[in-house]
């Protein structure tokens, strides 16, 4: 039994005529006599009654023909459903981020990617660089955005682009001596109470602390580690110490603090976006689609994606 049988038998009940159906149809009427017959005998019962006023469902024909529209109507929205799954306007994007990310690109491009891809379920998961690594390599996640290109076993199997460039700025409570000033050296740093970024959770950042302040800094042993900026910057309010973190904790002045540059300029990781190289998702794509048109900073690098489908 194929489509065009139901299609046939429906317009056969519509039109009530072998001659007229067969017209609304665009073929000829032996045909559809044959083809209706033929239906019939796989259904194994007379669906139509032919007399001179007409031809009518009978009672099979009609059982028949309620669930004949049912799968035609299932069919045509498959056909729906398939076209918009393999654009991108369906399905499912699970992102892991760090926190930073929301200091200035993610919010853009989240916003344009929800109201350009309203029927893609955004799963958004907060993360620190460590365990969106993971969960990248083991599949649970399709997208990550870290500082710092993921490291460990399986991240050969990424593929990585910058999306954000950065550096190193400290930030103090208004009552810290340091208030008021528009840098403080790096020297300085060495014989203060500090807050970072947990070394466990972003490598790359604490590898930077670490060539800048000396393997073994005694300010490095007994700083503070914060989940994310936003700890950072709440904990130098409250006076616990000097935070340091990325340059991006400008765009989210907070009262009682004050930010100063680290002098010289020290480099943080940059803001990389990292998905798996077999991936060729639909949703994926229009995901990386939105991040080129709002990111200067990956320029062509997305067009190096190996064109040959990789087993994970």
């Amino acid at each position: 039994m194929e489509a065009r049988h139901l299609r046939y038998a429906l317009a056969l009940a519509e039109h009530e005529h072998f001659g007229r159906a067969a017209q609304a149809l665009g073929i000829a009427q032996p045909p559809l006599s044959k083809q209706i017959a033929d239906l019939e005998r796989e259904v194994g019962a007379r669906l139509f009654d032919r007399t001179r006023q007409g031809v009518f469902p009978t009672a099979a024909g009609e059982a028949f023909l309620v669930r004949a529209r049912r799968a035609l109507e299932e069919m045509s929205a498959a056909t729906v459903d398939a076209g918009r799954a393999a654009r991108g306007e369906t399905g499912r994007l699970r992102l892991g981020f760090v926190a930073s990310a929301l200091l200035d690109l993610l919010p853009v491009v989240l916003g344009r990617f929800g109201r350009e891809r309203p029927g893609v379920r955004l799963e958004l998961h907060e993360m620190a660089t460590s365990g969106s690594t993971a969960a990248l390599v083991a599949g649970e996640l399709d997208v990550a955005i870290t500082l710092g290109p993921p490291r460990g076993a399986g991240a050969e199997r990424l593929l990585s682009v910058p999306i954000g460039h950065d550096h190193l700025v400290a930030v103090v409570g208004a009552a810290h001596p340091y208030a008021g000033r528009p840098s403080v050296g790096v020297g300085q740093l060495r014989n203060q109470r500090l807050i970072v970024s947990a070394a466990n959770d972003e490598p790359a950042v604490a590898a930077v602390l670490r060539a800048l302040l000396g393997e073994d800094s005694p300010a490095l042993t007994a700083a503070t580690a914060a989940r994310d900026v936003h700890t950072i910057v709440g904990l130098a309010a409250s006076g616990v110490g000097v935070g340091l973190g990325p340059s991006r904790m400008l765009s989210v002045p907070r009262p009682g603090t004050w930010f100063c540059e680290v002098t010289p300029r020290v480099p943080l990781p940059d803001l990389v976006l990292s998905f798996a190289a077999w991936d060729r998702s639909p949703v994926l794509a229009a995901f990386l689609d939105v991040i080129r048109r709002n990111c200067s900073v990956v320029d062509a690098a997305l067009d190096h994606r190996p064109r040959v489908m990789l087993n994970p």
